[in-house]
């Protein structure tokens, strides 16, 4: 079966990426018992054509599994099942309700800050960055610019210790923004969260920006949420799943 394009359910579904397919199905099938835990998944090869999908589309998939610590890749060996439910996806170093706890108590009052000390050259630079992202139609490009805007605001309150903190957790920024941005379909949303941080610092309200900062970690805590109690509706009940050896046939 292909998987290379699929649709979610409901009154307006949404596109699924090929990506978001294999997942569901494998994270299905670790959540059913069918991979147990210590089970070794299907190598790349035998997902590629079982799936019929491209070894990006199954490595990127196996990422993800690994992010919500569902499985651990050993070099020479495979993946490996580690846990039959996920629990805390971990970007980098840092597990998600960490990033998100400290987001909010450092990017939240950044924002107010910058509200009142921002210059006119921190504006600037903040709307040609989202201006950009705007208009980016790669992923990998966006989440880039997703972190230098975060990077941005913390320049724009007029204290270098915002800023080391945010350079510090970059990397698992960027992990997140990627995780949500491919699951979730939060680019849209996001840029229009941006807009409105943008908009408040441009009017110089700290109630406001506070307000746009809080509602957009709120939607991304929101996002991982869903992300994390759903399991692998995406993906066709009818593909098999065999925690042996498969054919080399393309796939039920």
């Amino acid at each position: 079966m292909n998987l290379s394009d699929s649709q979610t359910g409901g009154p307006a579904p949404r596109r699924v990426s090929a990506m978001e397919a294999v997942l569901g199905h494998l994270r299905g099938a670790i959540e059913r018992g069918e991979y147990a835990i210590g089970d070794k998944l299907p190598s790349e090869a035998e997902l590629c054509r079982t799936l019929e999908v491209s070894r990006p589309v199954v490595r990127e998939a196996l990422r993800a599994l690994h992010t919500m610590g569902l499985t651990v890749s050993r070099t020479g060996k495979g993946t490996f099942v580690v846990a039959d439910a996920v629990e805390d996806p971990t970007f980098g170093d840092y597990a998600a309700s960490d990033l998100l706890e400290v987001r909010r108590h450092i990017e939240v009052p950044v924002a107010g800050y910058a509200a009142r000390r921002h210059t006119p050259e921190d504006l600037d630079r903040l709307t040609r960055l989202l201006d950009r992202m705007e208009r980016e139609t790669d992923t990998t490009a966006w989440v880039a610019m997703d972190t230098l805007f975060h990077l941005a605001v913390a320049e724009a309150a007029r204290n270098p210790v915002f800023r080391k903190v945010i350079e510090e957790i970059r990397d698992a920024l960027a992990r997140q923004s990627a995780f949500l941005t491919e699951l979730g379909g939060r680019r849209e949303q996001s840029d229009r969260e941006h807009r409105a941080i943008v908009d408040a610092l441009a009017a110089g309200s700290e109630h406001d920006a506070v307000a746009a900062m809080t509602h957009h970690l709120d939607r991304v805590a929101k996002t991982l949420t869903r992300i994390v109690r759903t399991a692998g509706a995406a993906t066709p009940p009818a593909l098999p799943v065999q925690s042996g050896p498969q054919t080399a046939g393309a796939g039920a």
